[in-house]
């Protein structure tokens, strides 16, 4: 890395030039702040060290004439005649750190090394950021499917806007993968996505998730705490689940989406956000209402905008381009090369009903691209082509033609492969998969964890 010293001081710039060599860093000392501008116009730097006090321009005018140009260099200033002033004008005018003379070498390597850490950390957070607004562009949502076209276009529409919108449609069809694509698309996307699923917050701790709470409000309050909403502020809050917020919080969303501000728990001052909310349900909100489970106003709150997913049986033209997308993704995650798609298996996707939708249809690719050992995908490597053991398999030890009588062991038996075959179906979605198996969220969870599935 290269360092720029600017000091006045011919043994200061002498002392730091050779501490810095000695750590591998590549410098140029230069006596003068304003030649050092003209130097940094054909040059590249790293990192710059500037001394404050100097004859002509002094360390304060070259930051002030770095930040006229739109410069963005990281700079570490130093001074013999330090005070928390001018500390405080430097971090003012964009200088990253400010050391005092005398410093030791280990100080000065510190504070070098500190800024190196910062500057990877930028640039790796500045790459994860181009790489998110890459996946979740619309554009690279696959589809030639009408209905889903119209989907895109209706995201583009609403990408600008703070207005409430509600995604529906079967599990698996994409709901956060376009809830993303709205935020990432629009002119909140350098700003926050927060997901929260309703459905897998107890309902006890959801408030305090939400809204936050203060010092005191509860026995294990022992701070405050900002809530997700608080987090989301002038970004997006994708509400997933939302059909499984309890009433009581229901109100309380309402208020958000009405005033536009939260009240932590336990405060007495509500707080004003800019929080687009986007939410989420695979259940009929309309039917919900009508069992008086869903407050009828929270929901034309939230369906300002309306966006469908069509379910991929009904975009069927789709799994090509979708199966070899997958292929793709799974080759650079595996570090394989991408396999074929062999007609055979082409025909089989079409032919799949994917209750699961496209999440079902990646974990078929995902696992074709472990199990298949050729350098084409065939029927052999898809699950839905298989032959699996299931519970009135004779494979099964406590299937009715076992040797084991056990009622207890079959019944668990039956039930393990009950709740493996209802999640299989929902593509993994639990409160789904409970509703199927007619038990609660709550008990399946703990089933799930019980069985090790």
């Amino acid at each position: 890395m290269k360092i720029l010293i600017i000091d006045d001081e011919e043994s200061m710039r002498h002392m730091l030039s050779v501490i810095l060599k000695r750590e591998g860093y590549s410098t140029v000392a230069m006596p003068d702040a304003k030649k050092a501008l003209d130097v940094l116009e054909g040059d590249d730097f790293d990192f710059i060290l500037c001394d404050i006090k100097m004859p002509g321009m002094d360390g304060i005018e070259f930051l002030k004439a770095l930040k006229e140009r739109g410069a963005n260099h990281t700079v570490i200033m130093m001074s013999a005649y330090g005070t928390m002033d001018n500390a405080i004008e430097c971090m003012k005018l964009g200088a990253y750190d400010y050391i005092s003379k005398p410093f030791k070498a280990d100080e000065i390597i510190l504070t070098v090394k500190k800024a190196e850490e910062r500057e990877r950390l930028k640039k790796e957070n500045l790459r994860l950021r181009e790489e998110t607004l890459a996946d979740y562009d619309i554009r690279n949502i696959f589809t030639e499917d009408e209905k889903m076209l119209d989907v895109l276009g209706l995201v583009k529409k609403v990408s600008d806007y703070s207005t409430s919108v509600l995604i529906t449609g079967e599990s698996g069809t994409g709901k956060e993968l376009v809830a993303r694509a709205i935020h990432y698309s629009g002119n909140r996307a350098a700003r926050p996505f927060v997901v929260v699923n309703c459905g897998a917050i107890p309902g006890a701790l959801l408030e305090s998730e939400l809204f936050g709470h203060v010092k005191g409000a509860f026995t294990d309050a022992h701070r405050n705490k900002a809530g997700l909403f608080q987090e989301a502020d002038s970004g997006t809050i994708f509400l997933d689940e939302v059909g499984e917020l309890p009433m009581e919080l229901q109100v309380k969303l309402l208020r958000v989406l009405q005033e536009g501000e939260i009240r932590r728990v336990g405060d007495t001052r509500p707080v004003k956000l800019d929080t687009r909310v986007v939410a989420a349900t695979l259940k009929d909100l309309r039917e919900e209402i009508k069992k008086g489970t869903f407050r009828e106003d929270l929901f034309y709150r939230l369906n300002v905008i309306e966006i469908k997913l069509p379910p991929l049986r009904e975009r069927a033209s789709d799994i090509p381009a979708l199966a070899a997308h997958f292929v793709e993704k799974y080759a650079k995650k595996f570090g394989k090369p991408a396999k074929r798609l062999s007609e055979e298996v082409l025909e089989t996707l079409a032919r799949h009903d994917w209750p699961g939708n496209v999440r079902e249809l990646e974990n078929v690719i995902e696992r074709a691209m472990i199990l298949e050992e050729t350098d084409t995908i065939r029927n052999r490597s898809l699950p839905m082509t298989g032959r699996e053991p299931s519970f009135h398999s004779p494979r099964s030890p406590h299937s009715p033609h076992s040797n084991d009588l056990s009622i207890k062991k079959a019944e668990e038996a039956i039930e393990k492969e009950l709740i493996r075959k209802a999640l299989e179906k929902t593509g993994n979605n639990k409160t789904r998969a409970a509703e199927i198996l007619e038990i609660s969220h709550r008990a399946l969870l703990y089933k799930i964890k019980n069985y090790g599935l």
